[in-house]
């Protein structure tokens, strides 16, 4: 059986959309290299061309 890696011993990433750190996980194993968001909303969000905490254009009131 495999040993057990404490949380802050495994690899991290900054999310491209939101830019916080995220770390690795079980299910990203083989494809780590290609992560770039930490959420599905992170990566919808990017497609769509939103994004969290861009100022506004000043166009109300």
């Amino acid at each position: 059986m495999a040993r057990m890696r404490k949380k802050g011993d495994l690899p991290t990433k900054i999310c491209a959309q939101c830019g916080k750190p995220f770390a690795w996980r079980k299910k990203w194993e083989r494809v780590w290299d290609e992560v770039r968001y930490c959420s599905d909303r992170c990566r919808s969000e990017a497609k769509s061309g939103a994004r969290r905490g861009a100022p506004d254009d000043g166009a109300r009131g």
